[in-house]
C-alpha cells in the first residue's frame, strides 16, 4: 500500500523500474558489471546503541584489478585503506522505546566497493559494509508519487526466512522523476585529484573517461569548470558553457597525475569557481574525484569540513566520487559528501560511471527533497522488540525529529530509499503495528512538512513465500550484507539461504539481480577468511547512549 507526502490523493499504481542490462562487452573485454547511483547525505546526532564503535585501518599487501572494465591496475606498495566501523544496531524493547528515528541515505558506494573486492577474490573489510548502501543500490517497484508530490512511501512485511518467530518490515520511499525539460540548469565544478597516487589505470584514466561521459550527457544551459590539485592547485578551465564542449573535453584530456596532494587548497579554489555561477534558479555542485588520500593533517580535515558546511549554506552541494584501491580513504570521502549535502559514489568501472552520469543523471544532479527524516513508532501492544538493520551512522535523536535545524539526507530525482526492520511480534499483530512519519523540506526550504502513515491492513504476508518478489530480494541483499560484515545477529544465517532467496526473487532477464546472485556465489567461498566480529551481540566497545 502506498502513501504520499506533500499530496492529498492516494498513491498511484506501482511501476516496475526494470533491470539494468549489465553483462556483455565493455572497454575491451567482457565480464560481469553493474554500476552505482544514488543521491543522499547523512543526518547527524547520536542514537541507538551499537556494537563495536571505532575505526580501523587495514594493513598488508594487495593487488588491484577491475574485471568489469578489463582495466588492469598497478599493485600498491602497501594497503593504507581506511574505513570506519559504526557498529551494529541492537534489538530495542518497544515498551521501553517505541521510536526509531534516522536520516534517509541513498549512497551506494559500499556495495560497489564490496563488489570489486569480491570479484578480485578478496572479502570486503567488514567495516566497509554498510547494509543501507547495499539495499539502496538495487531498484524496487515502488509506486510513483502522485502529481505534485515529491515522495511516495510504501510499507510491507513478512515472516523472516532466517529466524523463526521474527518478521521483516520494509519501509520504502520513492522520489519523483523529473523529465529532462524539468531539470534545472546545472553549474558543475569538477575538482580532480591529479596527485601521484592517482596514476594507476583504475584512477585518473577512469576518472577522465567518467567526466567525458558526464559532459556528453549535459544539456544547453549547463556549465562546467575544472580545478585540479596535486602539490599545488590549478584552474584548468573556468566556468564554460556546453556550446564549447570540445574545449571542455580537451581540458579533461590534458589531465595527468604526479605530485603530492593539496586537497584543502583545491577545494577552496573549486568553491571560488562554483560561487561565480551561483544563482537562485539553478543547481550548483562541486564534484570531487579522488582516492581520498589527502596529505593533510587531522586539523586540516576538520577545516575542510567546516569550509564545506559554510558553502552548503550558500547553496553549493558536494558530490564525492571515489576511485582505486590500496590507499582508498572511504571515511574521508563519505564525510565530505555528508557535510556537503551531496552523495558518495565509488566507481570501479566505466559501467558504474554510466549509471551515475548517464542513466541516473537527473537524480545525481538535482535534489527533490532535503533534510528527509524517518521516524517509525512501534505499537508495544503488537511489537515486542525491533532493530533497524543498517543506518548505524544515520541515527538521529528522537527529540530532533521535528528540529528543522538538524541536518538529514537528500533524495534526488527518481531515487529510492529502502530500510528493513527485524521484528519480534506479539500474537495477533497486524494493521497498525507501526506508524511511519516522514519529514522533509522542499529544496532550499526552511520549514519541513510532516506526514504519518499507519501500517495498512493486508500488508503483512502470512508466509515469506507469499511476500512480494521485491521484499524477498531486499531480504537477500540485507542477509548478504549482514553476513559480509559478520553481524552478531546473523550467526546462524548462511549464504546458502541467501542464495536460495535471491534466486527465487530474480526474474529472467533482470541482469542487475542476476549479477548479484553471481556475486553471492563468489562471496560464499570467501567469508571464511574474515575474522568475525564476535559471537556475543553484547561484545564490542561501549556505544553512546541513544538520544531521546
Amino acid at each position: 500500500m502506498a502513501a504520499k507526502i506533500f499530496g492529498t490523493n492516494s498513491g498511484g499504481t506501482a511501476q516496475g523500474l526494470g533491470g539494468l542490462g549489465l553483462k556483455g562487452a565493455g572497454q575491451g573485454g567482457g565480464g560481469v558489471s553493474i554500476g552505482i547511483g544514488s543521491v543522499g547525505t547523512r543526518g547527524r546526532g547520536m542514537g541507538a546503541a551499537a556494537y563495536g564503535m571505532g575505526t580501523q585501518s587495514l594493513g598488508g599487501k594487495s593487488s588491484v584489478s577491475i574485471p568489469q572494465a578489463n582495466i588492469p591496475a598497478e599493485p600498491p606498495t602497501g594497503n593504507t585503506e581506511h574505513y570506519s566501523d559504526y557498529g551494529v544496531n541492537p534489538f530495542v524493547t518497544a515498551a521501553e522505546d517505541r521510536l526509531s528515528t534516522f536520516s534517509i541515505d541513498v549512497d551506494t558506494a559500499s556495495y560497489t566497493l564490496a563488489r570489486r573486492k569480491i570479484l578480485e577474490g578478496t572479502p570486503p573489510p567488514r567495516e566497509a559494509v554498510r547494509v543501507e548502501e547495499f539495499l539502496n543500490y538495487f531498484r524496487y517497484s515502488y509506486p510513483e508519487p502522485p502529481p505534485g508530490a515529491p515522495l511516495a512511501v510504501y510499507l510491507d512485511a513478512a515472516p523472516s526466512p532466517f529466524t523463526p518467530g521474527r518478521h521483516l518490515l520494509r519501509v520504502g520511499v520513492q522520489g519523483k522523476r523529473l523529465s529532462i525539460s524539468e531539470r534545472k540548469s546545472a553549474h558543475l565544478t569538477f575538482l580532480v585529484d591529479v596527485s601521484g597516487s592517482m596514476q594507476s589505470p583504475d584512477k585518473l584514466p577512469l576518472a577522465k573517461r567518467s567526466l567525458r561521459m558526464l559532459v556528453d550527457n549535459l544539456r544547453d544551459g549547463d556549465t562546467v569548470a575544472l580545478v585540479t590539485y596535486a602539490g599545488g592547485v590549478k584552474l584548468a578551465l573556468p566556468p564554460t558553457g556546453l556550446e564549447h564542449k570540445a574545449l571542455i573535453h580537451a581540458a579533461i584530456e590534458d589531465l595527468t597525475a604526479g605530485g603530492s596532494t593539496a586537497m584543502a587548497s583545491g577545494i577552496q579554489l573549486a568553491y571560488q569557481q562554483a560561487m561565480k555561477t551561483l544563482d537562485g534558479s539553478s543547481v550548483s555542485r562541486v564534484i570531487i574525484l579522488s582516492d581520498g588520500d589527502a596529505n593533510v593533517g587531522p586539523s586540516s580535515h576538520e577545516e575542510i569540513l567546516k569550509l564545506i558546511r559554510g558553502y552548503v549554506k550558500e547553496g553549493v552541494a558536494v558530490t564525492t566520487v571515489g576511485f582505486g584501491m590500496g590507499n582508498y580513504k572511504d571515511t574521508l570521502m563519505e564525510q565530505f559528501a555528508d557535510q556537503g549535502n551531496g552523495n558518495h559514489y565509488y566507481v570501479d568501472s566505466l559501467l558504474a560511471a554510466r549509471r551515475i552520469f548517464q542513466e541516473q543523471l537527473g537524480g545525481t544532479l538535482e535534489v527533490i527533497a532535503q533534510d528527509v527524516k524517518l521516524q517509525v513508532e512501534f505499537d508495544p501492544a503488537q511489537v515486542a522488540r525491533y532493530r533497524l538493520v543498517g543506518y548505524e551512522n544515520r541515527d538521529i535523536a528522537d527529540k530532533d525529529f521535528r528540529n528543522d535545524k538538524v541536518d538529514a539526507g537528500e533524495i534526488g530525482s527518481g531515487h529510492t530509499v529502502t530500510a528493513l526492520y527485524e521484528l519480534e511480534l506479539k500474537p495477533g499483530a497486524s494493521e497498525g503495528l507501526a506508524t511511519v512519519r516522514i519529514r522533509a523540506k522542499r529544496p532550499r526550504g526552511e520549514t519541513a512538512s510532516e506526514h504519518a502513515y499507519r501500517f495498512p491492513a493486508g500488508a503483512l504476508a502470512a508466509s515469506f513465500a507469499e511476500a512480494s518478489p521485491d521484499l524477498r530480494f531486499a531480504t537477500a541483499v540485507m542477509g548478504a550484507a549482514e553476513l559480509l560484515r559478520h553481524s552478531p545477529h546473523a550467526e546462524r544465517w548462511s549464504f546458502d539461504q541467501v542464495l536460495k532467496i535471491a534466486r527465487g526473487a530474480t526474474p529472467p532477464g533482470n541482469a542487475e539481480r542476476e549479477e548479484f546472485v553471481s556475486l553471492l556465489e563468489r562471496a560464499r567461498s570467501l567469508v571464511g577468511t574474515v575474522a568475525t566480529r564476535g559471537s556475543n551481540p553484547t561484545e564490542g566497545r561501549p556505544a553512546p547512549a541513544r538520544g531521546r
